[in-house]
C-alpha cells in the first residue's frame, strides 16, 4: 500500500495551517499596514531556525455554532527558533484566525512555550494581535489568560520577557504584556487599553480615539507603559532582535560579549569641555555617554517618557551594561516621580539579568512642588533608591556636575554600595546649591552683596568641590573626563568577578 495518500493530506493540512483565517484575511491585514503572524516570524528569527509547535490544534467549543467553524492552529503561532544563533520561545497571535482572540485551547499553547522556556532557561517573546477573550467560550478564555499572568510572574527576573503589540490588545490581554519585561508599540497600527473608547464614553462621557487613548506615543511618551515605538511591524522584528543582543538567555548566564574592535585605550579629549563653567547651564548628557561607549552605539529605553532620566543599554570593552544618567537639558536632570519609576525598573531588569550598571549623576535634587508631593514623590523616589541599594550586579557612578541633597544618595552612591565611584573635577557634591546654603547658614545677616558673593563662592570651594568627598573616601577617584571610557573599562574589568548576594528571605517590600 502507498504512503503517497497520507504524505498527501499531511501536506495539505500544513498548507490549510498556513493560511490561517484564509487568504481575504491575509489581503485584509495587509491593507491594514500589518503583516501576518508568520511574516513576523519570520523576520524575527534567523533564516531556516522556526521550529511550530501545536500547528494542527483547535478549539474544543461547542457553543454558537463554533463546532462547526475550526481551523487549523486555532489563531496563534507558537515554537521556537534562533535569534543571533541563540534559542528563542515565540507566541505570535494570528489575527486573521477569530481576530485572534485568545480561546482555551489558544492559552494551552501560550502555555506549553512558556512553560519549555522555563525548562531550558530561554527567552519568551510574544507577538500581540488580538481582539482578547474569545466571548463564546466565556470563563473558559479568562482561564486561559490568569494561567498565562501566571507563568508571566513564575518566570519575571529568571528568563527575558518581551511584548510586542503589533494590533489592537484590550482588557485582560493588556496584563500579560504589562508583567513582561519590555513593551514594544508600533505607530499607528498598534493599541493597548483596559477599556476601550465607546465604553469610556457610556461610562464617564469622555470622548476619545484609539490613538490617543491607547496609541504607541500614548504609552511611550505619556503613561510609560510601553518601551520602544517602531514605524512598522518589520521594524519592530528588528529592535527586539538588536535589543536581545544585550540580554542574556537566563537570570544564570552573564549577557553576550562581542569582540570589541574600538579602541580600549581611546581617550576623548571633547569630554574636557562638555559642562559649562556656569553651573546653571545645560548639557546634553548624551555627549558624554556616547563618546564613552563601544562605538556611540546606545540603545535607549523609553526615550520618549521621563526626559530627564535616560536609561539604556551599551556595550563597554565589548560587554554589555545598563546605563542609567540624568539629563541636565531636560527638567535640569532633576529627579521626579516618572523619572524615578522609569529608572527603578531599569535598574531592577539589569540587576536580575547579570548586566553591569554605570551611573552618570548630574542631579540638583528632587522636584519641589505640590503635584510631585501628592502624587507620592516619597515613595516613587524611594523606588529608585530601593532597586540601587538591592542591586548586587557591579554598579559604577561618575558624578560629572551636581549631586545634590537627598538624590546624591540615591543614584548610586558610595553609601548605598555602588563599587566604584569617580567624580570629575566639575562635580559639586553637597547638600543643596551654595546659593540656598548660603541663604540658610547666615539668614539674611550678610551686609552686602560682596559679603553673600564671598559666602557664595566660600562655600562653592569649601563643600561644593570633590575634594571633600574624596578626602572621606566617598569617591575613589577624581578623573579627567576625557579618560572616562578608560577609566570605566577598568573599573568594570575590576569588578567583572564580584560576588556578593542579600540576606536570604522570600522577598523584600519594595515601596510600589
Amino acid at each position: 500500500m502507498s504512503l503517497l495518500p497520507k504524505i498527501k493530506l499531511l501536506e495539505e493540512k500544513h498548507n490549510k495551517a498556513e493560511l490561517g483565517g484564509g487568504q481575504a484575511r491575509i489581503d485584509k491585514q495587509h491593507a491594514a499596514g500589518r503583516k501576518t503572524a508568520r511574516e513576523r516570524i519570520e523576520d524575527l528569527l534567523d533564516p531556516g531556525t522556526f521550529v511550530e509547535t501545536d500547528k494542527f490544534v483547535t478549539h474544543h467549543c461547542t457553543d454558537f455554532g463554533m463546532e462547526k467553524n475550526k481551523i487549523l492552529g486555532d489563531g496563534v503561532v507558537t515554537g521556537y527558533g534562533k535569534i543571533d544563533g541563540r534559542l528563542m520561545y515565540v507566541f505570535a497571535q494570528d489575527f486573521t484566525v477569530f481576530g485572534g482572540s485568545l480561546s482555551r485551547t489558544n492559552a494551552d499553547k501560550i502555555i506549553k512555550v512558556m512553560d519549555l522556556a522555563m525548562k531550558m532557561g530561554a527567552p519568551v517573546i510574544g507577538l500581540n494581535d488580538s481582539g482578547g477573550a474569545r466571548i463564546q467560550e466565556g470563563v473558559e478564555s479568562l482561564a486561559g489568560y490568569a494561567d498565562i499572568f501566571y507563568r508571566n510572574v513564575r518566570s519575571s527576573g529568571v528568563i527575558p520577557q518581551i511584548s510586542a503589540v503589533l494590533g489592537p490588545c484590550a482588557g485582560g490581554a493588556v496584563y500579560s504584556p504589562a508583567i513582561t519585561d519590555f513593551i514594544l508599540m508600533v505607530k499607528e497600527t498598534s493599541y493597548m487599553f483596559v477599556t476601550g473608547p465607546d465604553v469610556i464614553k457610556t461610562v464617564t462621557n469622555e470622548e476619545v480615539t484609539m490613538e490617543d487613548l491607547g496609541g504607541a506615543m500614548t504609552h511611550n511618551q505619556t503613561s510609560g507603559v510601553a518601551h520602544f515605538t517602531a514605524e512598522d511591524d518589520e521594524q519592530a522584528m528588528m529592535m527586539i532582535r538588536e535589543l536581545m543582543s544585550f540580554l542574556p538567555s537566563n537570570n544564570l548566564e552573564d549577557p553576550p560579549r562581542k569582540v570589541c574592535t574600538d579602541d580600549l585605550e581611546r581617550e576623548e579629549p571633547s569630554l574636557d569641555d562638555v559642562i559649562p563653567t556656569d553651573p546653571n547651564k545645560p548639557y546634553n548628557m548624551m555627549d558624554i555617554i556616547l563618546p564613552t561607549i563601544d562605538d556611540g552605539h546606545f540603545l535607549e529605553v523609553q526615550p520618549h517618557f521621563a526626559k530627564n532620566i535616560i536609561v539604556g543599554f551599551a556595550r563597554i570593552a565589548g560587554r554589555p551594561v545598563g546605563i542609567v544618567a540624568n539629563q541636565p537639558a531636560a527638567l535640569a536632570g532633576v529627579l521626579d516621580i516618572n523619572s524615578s519609576v522609569k529608572a527603578a525598573r531599569f535598574v531592577r531588569f539589569c540587576d536580575a539579568f547579570n548586566i553591569p550598571l554605570v551611573t552618570f549623576e548630574d542631579v540638583p535634587g528632587f522636584l519641589p512642588g505640590t503635584a510631585q508631593e501628592f502624587g507620592g514623590i516619597i515613595k516613587h523616589g524611594a523606588k529608585l533608591l530601593y532597586a540601587f541599594a538591592e542591586a548586587t550586579v557591579p554598579k559604577i557612578t561618575i558624578i560629572t556636575r551636581k549631586a545634590y541633597g537627598g538624590a546624591y544618595d540615591v543614584m548610586s552612591s558610595k553609601h548605598i554600595g555602588a563599587d566604584y565611584n569617580f567624580a570629575y573635577p566639575t562635580a559639586e557634591i553637597a547638600v543643596m546649591g551654595p546659593d540656598g546654603a548660603v541663604n540658610i547658614i547666615y539668614r539674611n545677616k550678610l551686609e552686602d552683596d560682596e559679603a553673600r558673593k564671598k559666602a557664595v563662592s566660600d562655600y562653592r570651594e569649601n563643600f561644593a568641590s570633590p575634594y571633600k568627598a574624596a578626602e572621606l573616601g566617598y569617591i575613589d577617584e577624581i578623573i579627567f573626563p576625557h579618560n572616562t571610557r578608560k577609566k570605566l573599562i577598568q573599573a568594570l574589568e575590576m569588578t567583572q568577578n564580584k560576588s556578593e548576594s542579600n540576606p536570604p528571605k522570600k522577598h523584600g517590600n519594595i515601596p510600589l
